[in-house]
């Protein structure tokens, strides 16, 4: 502890104060001083890069106000400009491009979109791969600029809603199952075969079945029978001329004819045959023909 002293004197005395042995000097001195003046200065130097090196960046960037790059921040949303690679899955609830140009998603393995449910389960997806695109939901459905139904596919049915269903390649529709609908036609100046190579070929129509030909004609092939049914109406042939060409024929009688006059008989099992005419039927003299 310093202790002073004070002392008195007259004027004009001289008094010889003594040195005080303990002098104490306030400061950083020597190499402590020269550290520190050299670590305020690299200091300065990390600052001045660091903001050369944010500056550099923002430059490279293009961060505005509005956004990043070509990326730019909405009232609605984000908008992206120019074409752009996404590593890791994207979420969005809605994409869509500018109104004049159109939107284009492109991978070198596949593009994949899923729908999702509130627990993360996946209830849609649409797969578009290098071999096939495959779309896996409930129910798929193709709608016109109107919001017709075009075409619906589900696990019960396929529905088609245009007026016109058209088939193109060279060997037509093949169906395995059963085909509902109130027309088949073919193209102007072609064919329409209708054919069941192993199986057999029904055509129902709760209010009649109507085959016409307007420039043609209607063949009907089959290697065993050809049935027409009908329970409770009767089966008309309206043409000019019906021909019959192998029709067995019967015997002529002995009285002979030398005029070319048949008639048609029926056997009751539905069978025809032709038996020569006479003055009267002569069915009966042929009648061993439906045994």
């Amino acid at each position: 502890m310093v202790r002073e002293q004070y002392t008195t004197a007259t004027e004009g005395t001289h008094i010889e104060r003594p040195e005080n042995p303990y002098v104490y000097k306030i400061g950083i001195y020597g190499w402590r001083k020269r550290c520190l003046y050299l670590f305020v200065l690299l200091l300065l130097i990390i600052l001045v890069v660091n903001l050369a090196l944010t500056i550099w960046i923002l430059k490279v960037m293009w961060f505005s106000p509005a956004g990043m790059g070509h990326l730019r921040v909405t009232e609605d949303g984000l908008r992206l400009e120019g074409e752009s690679e996404f590593l890791f899955p994207l979420y969005a609830k809605e994409i869509h491009s500018r109104v004049d140009s159109s939107l284009l998603l492109q991978s070198t393995q596949n593009v994949t979109v899923n729908a999702r449910n509130s627990e993360g389960e996946v209830t849609g997806r649409l797969k578009v791969g290098p071999k096939m695109v495959e779309v896996q939901s409930q129910q798929f459905q193709i709608n016109s600029n109107d919001g017709k139904p075009l075409f619906t596919v589900d696990e019960k049915e396929v529905v088609v809603g245009t007026d016109k269903l058209r088939v193109t390649g060279p060997e037509g529709a093949l169906f395995e199952h059963s085909v509902e609908t109130p027309l088949v036609r073919a193209d102007p100046f072609q064919d329409l075969r209708l054919e069941s190579p192993t199986r057999s070929l029904s055509m129902d129509g709760p209010r009649g079945v109507r085959i016409q030909a307007h420039a043609g004609k209607i063949e009907a092939l089959s290697q065993m029978d050809i049935l027409f049914h009908s329970s409770d109406g009767m089966l008309e042939l309206d043409a000019e001329t019906v021909c019959l060409p192998k029709l067995v024929q019967g015997t002529w009688g002995p009285s002979g004819s030398s005029q070319s006059l048949y008639e048609i008989c029926v056997c009751p099992d539905g069978k025809l045959y032709l038996s020569v005419a006479g003055v009267g039927t002569t069915c009966q003299e042929h009648s061993h023909i439906c045994l």
